[in-house]
């Protein structure tokens, strides 16, 4: 600031008088002076990161931020380069946040655990996780049933409602079978929640020839892709922007999926949900 005063008045005041009354050397002014109308190293980097995370609403972290400049801009940067512009400038997406889980209902039908945590799948189709989670909204909860396809991390389907039953988990099962062409050995996999171990769940399961496997009691490592992506719904969207109305939620979880299959790079494959499921298509 004592610089830019001194340049602003050099012509009415000599340099040297104007660093002596500021207490500042004149060897620095004049390096000041040779840096000024030089651009900012970081400038072009910033103004590349800042774009990405306006396409994405913030939600990238640094890694994602590389991989999106490279896809979409055709620049390399190193990582941690990354990492420290968007530390300086503000950058960087806001941390997660973890749900907590209950339990409730009368449990009919248990199931062995086949999935055993074994979280990837060599085609689509092949193996489903599936949760409800709480979606909190001025109006009261709405809950959000959805199936995660483990072979590219995409949501196959979801359903959204104000009372947690078991047809809002037979609903999203029927509405999953409709829209992809499941092969008889699919497995779903699901928590001890009360929907998935009712009558109606196992009636429909053998009915579409579904093979259901869950976790075991207690135990939400063993169904964690699918509440791995309710972590990052909620902390990319959900948590940012507090909807005031059912209304409201169900537009964010839309738009929020839609960009989350389509648009959303996973960085173990660098590619989006969608565009690996298109390729093994």
């Amino acid at each position: 600031m004592k610089y830019q005063v001194i340049h602003s008045k050099q012509g009415k005041y000599p340099v040297s008088v104007m660093c002596e009354f500021f207490n500042v050397s004149r060897s620095g002014y004049y390096d000041f002076m040779k840096r000024k109308d030089k651009p900012h190293k970081d400038a072009s980097l910033t103004q590349l990161v800042a774009e990405c995370q306006a396409c994405c609403s913030k939600t990238y972290g640094y890694r994602r931020v590389q991989l999106w400049l490279i896809r979409e801009k055709s620049v390399y940067r190193n990582p941690k380069t990354v990492l420290r512009v968007m530390n300086k400038y503000g950058l960087l997406a806001e941390i997660r946040r973890y749900r907590m889980y209950r339990q409730m209902g009368q449990q009919l039908h248990r199931y062995d655990n086949l999935l055993n945590r074994e979280f990837t799948a060599d085609k689509p189709n092949r193996k489903w996780v599936t949760d409800i989670s709480y979606i909190h909204t001025g109006q009261g909860v709405l809950y959000l049933s959805m199936i995660r396809d483990l072979f590219d991390q995409s949501i196959v389907t979801y359903k959204t409602a104000t009372s947690q039953t078991v047809n809002l988990v037979l609903n999203t099962v029927k509405q999953a079978v409709r829209k992809e062409a499941v092969a008889a050995e699919v497995q779903l996999h699901s928590d001890q929640g009360f929907q998935y171990t009712s009558s109606a769940y196992f009636n429909l399961t053998k009915e579409y020839g579904i093979t259901p496997s869950m976790s075991r009691r207690g135990n939400c490592y063993d169904n964690a892709m699918a509440e791995n992506f309710f972590s990052i719904l909620k902390s990319e969207c959900i948590n940012r922007c507090k909807p005031k109305t059912f209304v409201q939620a169900k537009t964010l979880i839309d738009k929020y999926i839609y960009f989350y299959n389509h648009e959303r790079i996973q960085t173990k494959t660098r590619l989006t949900p969608f565009e690996k499921r298109s390729q093994a298509a």
